[in-house]
């Protein structure tokens, strides 16, 4: 006899920090107030790399690299979480 294991996973889900309805206001504020620092923050360094010619060097081409990547990683996973809180719902598909 044969035996074999079949597994069909569609979707996972996502346990928050708080499935508190109470709590979800807030950890919304919270993150979302978290998201736009951080996404105008790495803006700012980039504008001032860019503007300052004394910036131009190897170093300051690198943090500016790195500013842009933490902005396309942010605003990739902080959105889906955010809706995720605001919709209540807790699968990624």
């Amino acid at each position: 006899m044969v035996r074999s294991n079949v597994t069909i996973v569609s979707e996972f889900l996502l346990l928050g920090p708080s499935e508190v309805p109470g709590h979800q206001p807030l950890l919304f504020s919270l993150f979302l107030s978290m998201y736009l620092v951080a996404v105008v923050g790495n803006l700012l360094i980039i504008l001032a790399i860019g503007s300052t010619p004394t910036l131009h060097t190897p170093t300051y081409f690198f943090i500016a690299s790195l500013s842009c990547v933490d902005i396309c990683f942010t605003s990739v996973t902080v959105p889906k979480m955010l809706l995720d809180i605001q919709t209540q719902s807790q699968s990624i598909p």
